[in-house]
């Protein structure tokens, strides 16, 4: 690409931004785009906030490789941010860790450290507890923490800032606020990725967005068992390739991979197809099986995330099993809204529409979404408050999606994100909760492009089969049809 090319893509994104109607860095003030052997590099390394995993930092990191940085120098730090701050020195030991790996690998000197919410005064205190520390550490972003905080006046710092009090600043650090962003949302945007990368390689990006690979992509990343962040343990992981209309495999097919999780839970890299939808099936002692939908690969991606839970635990306390109903969870780091007029998300479960002002308020910052036949009732809406309640960026809804076990027929969980391009649709089997979980995995990006910077199609959206019909209830009844649910906001700290 010539210089000349690439400073006019440059000044388009730049312009973009401007149009977002958000406060940025002003064109006056953003580096000059330079050449790619003389952009700052550094390794960079993500500390998620309070139960959150590295997932909430891929989309930035194959923003990142779109514009060719290197893949292999951005990684995640995990932990269990419930037990913070009492962890606070095994958090740290981890963290020296973590840099101690990508310094040897990279050959660099310093690194970037970034972090979200919690994990911005996770971040702080490490670089406030020791100058050795401080002295790896090259520059510092802080996404949308608490007001206030430090950092040793040899780390150069970049604070972004959601919406909320525009007074709230890092001191000593470049500030910026994109003030209709949601909390979760401002880690993942393009308007916040394309003030990381200038102040992280000092140069403009060429694409504020992701960038289509085709063919072969290569996947690696990690099991988690939520909340703790803990590596899925004991456990097989099966990878299939699935139909897009039905999410199950093809007659006689055999897993593309199968392998056997222990340690910190990590995988890969798997060479998989872009484009094609993938089941990551996780089996445990005493767990049945965990069926996880992530829509289909477009590019290469370090960072991707299983998010699993230990048989019995947090997950599995806010439902009961049946065999006529499925539990469904459904992810996506950027915050649902169902309280915003025409600047709604919309998610719909078998055509039923499920987001209501009352379970998914803006202010809820609704990131997971725990979807069941509340009390096994086999009526839709009938608990007023299904679990999970209270609990920060989850919210329950109580539906009755129909299933057996073997399935028969399907369930189409189809999103349509306020910030995208379309609908956006991933289809799996209607298997019942009795032995079976099942979970869908949104992007938090949704405008894709071609490698010369147009744009691309956008996530998969295909027809599912057809929804069983007329299931049974736990009483032998059929189950009255599935509606929106009216459930009270979550807490959310």
């Amino acid at each position: 690409m010539s210089p000349r090319l690439t400073r006019s893509l440059a000044a388009l994104v730049l312009l973009t931004t401007s149009l977002f109607g958000v406060t940025a860095l002003d064109a006056t003030d953003a580096p000059a785009v330079v050449a790619d052997d003389e952009r700052n590099e550094l390794p960079i390394l993500f500390v998620h906030g309070f139960m959150g995993s590295g997932q909430q930092f891929e989309a930035q990191s194959l923003r990142f490789a779109s514009n060719g940085y290197p893949a292999d120098r951005i990684d995640a730090f995990e932990h269990d941010s419930l037990a913070w701050p009492g962890t606070r020195d095994q958090v740290w030991a981890g963290i020296d860790a973590k840099i101690d790996d990508l310094l040897a690998a990279s050959g660099a000197a310093q690194i970037v450290l970034v972090g979200h919410s919690q994990g911005t005064g996770v971040s702080q205190g490490y670089l406030n507890s020791d100058p050795a520390r401080a002295a790896r550490v090259a520059k510092y972003i802080n996404l949308d923490g608490g007001a206030g905080g430090s950092i040793p006046a040899s780390v150069d710092g970049l604070a972004i800032w959601g919406e909320g009090d525009a007074s709230r600043s890092l001191p000593d650090a470049h500030n910026v606020q994109f003030a209709d962003q949601s909390h979760t949302e401002v880690v993942n945007s393009p308007e916040s990725f394309a003030e990381m990368y200038r102040f992280v390689t000092g140069a403009a990006p060429v694409f504020a967005d992701v960038v289509r690979e085709t063919g072969t992509v290569q996947i690696s990343g990690r099991a988690l068992l939520f909340p703790e962040n803990a590596g899925a343990h004991d456990a097989t992981m099966r990878v299939w390739r699935v139909e897009p209309t039905t999410g199950t495999p093809p007659a006689g097919a055999q897993p593309v991979a199968t392998i056997e999780l222990s340690g910190d839970g990590s995988f890969g890299p798997l060479d998989l197809e872009a484009d094609v939808p993938y089941e990551f099936e996780i089996t445990r002692p005493g767990a049945g099986v965990h069926h996880v939908y992530p829509q289909p690969f477009v590019r290469s991606s370090n960072l991707f995330r299983v998010l699993t839970s230990e048989p019995g635990g947090l997950a599995d306390s806010f439902w009961e099993p049946a065999e006529t109903t499925q539990n469904l969870t459904v992810l996506r780091n950027e915050e649902w809204w169902a309280d915003q007029g025409d600047r709604n998300d919309v998610l719909a479960v078998d055509g039923t529409s499920v987001l209501t002002a009352e379970n998914s308020p803006r202010s809820n910052r609704t990131i997971g979404i725990f979807l069941h036949d509340a009390g096994s009732d086999g009526i839709s809406g009938s608990v007023t408050d299904p679990p999970p309640s209270g609990l920060p960026f989850l919210t329950g809804i109580d539906l009755v999606i129909p299933a057996a076990d073997p399935a028969e027929g399907t369930t189409s969980v189809r999103a349509t994100p306020r910030n995208g391009a379309g609908d956006e649709t991933v289809c799996l089997p209607a298997l019942s909760s009795t032995n079976h979980r099942m979970s869908v995995q949104f992007n938090s990006y949704h405008h894709l492009l071609n490698p010369d910077g147009s744009a691309a199609a956008g996530q998969a959206n295909p027809e599912c089969a057809a929804a069983p019909t007329e299931p049974t209830n736990g009483s032998g009844g059929v189950a009255k049809a599935a509606r929106p649910v009216t459930a009270r906001p979550a807490f959310t700290g």
